[in-house]
């Protein structure tokens, strides 16, 4: 008898377990945690970054392609790119936002703006505390590691993901992405 039931409850506990289980797509998108990253460029400009699963937006720039540029001062192809970066967003500017994310720790705004004049770095650069938690949340978004290479640079469009470039790429590679992102 105890045999009988114990088959019988090995038979129909999984059945009741699956029966009641709901893997609706839906429903899965809606429970994916979303976490809001506060950030402020060296000119005093605040940017609110929202991450909802593996995706990015910044609150006040939706429509645009977000263009996350991780970076350090002292990284050659990161100085290299900047100029780059720069014509991107002056080309787009309506449809672009690069923002230049520092890995550096506690640098001060004046020497990131002395970097934006060496090297042509034309567009935002956030200078905040909450820099790491955002360049490691877009890493592992990515799938890059937390050890990953400089200059990263992940690029958004409506909250997507669009595609992500590790170490310093050709503008034109860029600018066909940008245009891809745009419908052009």
């Amino acid at each position: 008898m105890f045999k009988k039931t114990l088959l019988s409850l090995s038979i129909i506990l999984p059945l009741f377990f699956v029966g009641c289980s709901n893997d609706s797509s839906e429903e899965a998108s809606n429970m994916v945690a979303s976490e809001t990253f506060h950030l402020v460029d060296t000119n005093g400009a605040d940017y609110n970054v929202t991450k909802t699963g593996v995706n990015f937006t910044v609150q006040g720039h939706e429509g645009k392609v977000i263009m996350f540029d991780i970076f350090a001062t002292w990284c050659p192809p990161c100085r290299a790119e900047a100029p780059n970066l720069s014509h991107l967003q002056k080309t787009y500017s309506n449809e672009l936002l690069i923002l230049g994310v520092t890995i550096e720790d506690e640098i001060k705004n004046s020497d990131l703006e002395a970097f934006k004049k060496k090297y042509g770095a034309d567009y935002a650069i956030v200078n905040s505390k909450e820099n790491e938690r955002l360049y490691r949340a877009i890493a592992s978004a990515t799938k890059v590691g937390q050890r990953f290479p400089i200059p990263l640079m992940v690029m958004y469009k409506d909250g997507q993901y669009i595609t992500h470039y590790v170490g310093q790429t050709p503008e034109e590679m860029i600018e066909s992405d940008i245009k891809k992102a745009l419908g052009k």
